[in-house]
């Protein structure tokens, strides 16, 4: 897997909903019931899972899809104590193909930049 580090505003976490392009290729070999399961945590409070199904991916294809966020309502307290304690909320993103894990990713975000 691989590690990404995010840094944004704290208006980023009143947003309701953000959308995310994912861009991906496939080798030589057809995919079938792509998913990608993607949970966000604060400390080890679970905020909210995400389940994307991609279905079947052509071999050898360039794929663009893009992901619509809906994000919980945040507690003022709970979006204070985000911004004062960077890197402590984190993702986790589990690939999956015919219900086989082939990748996980780890990231973690920061929400005390910009004005």
């Amino acid at each position: 897997g691989r590690f990404v580090r995010y840094q944004f505003t704290p208006a980023f976490l009143r947003l309701r909903q953000v959308g995310a392009t994912v861009e991906f290729t496939v080798g030589d070999k057809p995919i079938n019931n792509f998913r990608m399961i993607e949970r966000h945590y604060f400390r080890e409070q679970l905020l909210k899972s995400f389940d994307f199904e991609f279905g079947f991916c052509i071999p050898s294809s360039k794929n663009t899809c893009e992901h619509i966020y809906e994000f919980p309502q945040l507690s003022e307290e709970l979006i204070r104590e985000m911004v004062l304690h960077p890197y402590e909320t984190q993702s986790d993103s589990f690939y999956f193909v015919d219900s086989k894990l082939v990748m996980h990713n780890k990231a973690d975000y920061a929400y005390g930049g910009g004005p």
